[in-house]
């Protein structure tokens, strides 16, 4: 048997969802006033199960843990459709110690919405809602005061802005103005015709990384591979940054966010690339 192996949060319960424990470690999750689980993150559960393993059935590759198989909050099989995906979800299981942190669990919470669609959006909702962050995107919106803070957005920013113009062929600006800049209709046609080229699994993976990142620009920047996690993430709180070491920051608190981010922001990245792309996995990874 094979082992080894906050934005957009947790939105289910766990009992609605994870294959049903013993007895004694049952609980309830919230009800909201429909009757349906509350979107509500679960708190932290005792590790019910052994071994966690992946197997192929005919809708794609399943989870295991021990012999349950692991569900959606809809109570769908969870499915994901490539090999490797299903590895780094099952990674995400066993990764878990005496206690089960659904909050670190990105991934899983990611094919969940995959599979579930809670809010029934389909391709061209998603691309839409993904589009729009161009009208509020962090790195076209620009400060005249402090002008070293002004200067470190140019330096920093314009250099991300004018790859995406030449990447996309498209023009997209920057501007000091409350309104934000005025984004030409045919850089959002572009870019609706190039989010048109992912699958839905992989447009719920970019609706991730840009609701952390608040930038369709460096979210995109990212998944082309232009830029690293780091550098987006840098590059989202780059205000945050500058008053941090201007005028120092809380104890443990901005390590802990920034961490997080990261966490968040590489996860969904990763999301998008394992369902974009053909991958395979020798089955000798699958081995003790």
């Amino acid at each position: 048997m094979w082992r080894g192996c906050r934005r957009l949060r947790w939105a289910y319960s766990p009992p609605t969802w994870l294959p049903r424990p013993p007895p004694a470690a049952a609980g309830s999750g919230p009800v909201g006033p429909c009757g349906c689980r509350a979107y509500a993150p679960p708190a932290e559960r005792k590790r019910f199960y052994q071994n966690v393993s992946i197997s192929q059935g005919e809708g794609g590759f399943e989870i295991n843990l021990d012999h349950r198989k692991l569900k959606t909050p809809q109570a769908k099989l969870f499915t994901v459709p490539s090999e490797a995906l299903a590895i780094a979800v099952a990674t995400e299981w066993d990764s878990q110690k005496d206690t089960i942190k659904f909050y670190t669990m990105h991934l899983t919470t990611l094919c969940n919405t995959a599979l579930d669609n809670p809010t029934q959006r389909n391709k061209t909702q998603l691309i839409r809602a993904a589009v729009k962050f161009l009208e509020t995107d962090t790195v076209c919106y620009r400060v005249e005061e402090p002008p070293a803070l002004a200067e470190l957005q140019k330096n920093e920013w314009d250099p991300v802005v004018a790859w995406a113009e030449e990447r996309y062929n498209v023009t997209i600006g920057s501007s000091t103005s409350i309104l934000g800049p005025n984004i030409p209709a045919s850089t959002k046609d572009t870019f609706v015709s190039h989010l048109a080229s992912y699958n839905m699994w992989a447009l719920q993976g970019i609706e991730f990384v840009i609701t952390q990142l608040k930038s369709l620009i460096l979210s995109m920047s990212l998944i082309d591979r232009h830029i690293t996690v780091e550098k987006a993430v840098l590059l989202s709180r780059l205000e945050e940054e500058y008053q941090i070491r201007r005028w120092g920051n809380v104890e443990w608190a901005h390590d802990y966010d920034l961490c997080e981010l990261r966490a968040r922001t590489a996860a969904g990245t990763l999301f998008v690339h394992l369902c974009s792309e053909s991958s395979t996995v020798k089955h000798k990874l699958l081995q003790d």
